[in-house]
């Protein structure tokens, strides 16, 4: 099958502490549907369809902290499904190391025809969970 043309191939997020990142972007990926794919002593990925993704914490990775609102990627968004399966993720999500962003709109942060999730992990990465039916 050839790839659409466009279409993200796969994504690398460097994280500080591997450990934490398993237990939070672990679980995320789990339930939106990816298998974890590898898993070496500094990271792992995780395959969905054609996309994977990589988490790791290589001798390269820079002992900073994540900043956002930096230049450069701000956050990644995944869709999520029902607006049923999103409540759910959310529900689940502080067990995981990830706090709702701007609770006081939320479900509709993003507008009002736009039904989706803010949540951010202990590192300060970002992801918005979008659902099928926003």
């Amino acid at each position: 099958m050839t790839a659409l043309r466009g279409s993200l191939h796969h994504l690398e997020i460097w994280v500080r502490d591997i450990a934490v990142a398993r237990g939070s972007w672990g679980w995320l990926f789990g339930r939106l549907g990816f298998t974890r794919d590898s898993e070496w002593a500094e990271g792992e990925s995780w395959r969905i369809g054609e996309l994977y993704v990589v988490l790791e914490a290589g001798p390269d990775v820079i002992d900073a902290v994540h900043e956002r609102r930096r230049p450069g990627l701000n956050h990644v968004a995944f869709n999520a499904g029902t607006r049923s399966e999103l409540d759910s993720l959310v529900a689940e999500s502080a067990r995981h190391g990830w706090t709702l962003m701007y609770a006081d709109r939320h479900p509709h942060a993003g507008g009002s025809q736009h039904y989706a999730a803010y949540l951010e992990d202990g590192a300060g990465f970002e992801v918005e969970l979008v659902a099928d039916d926003a």
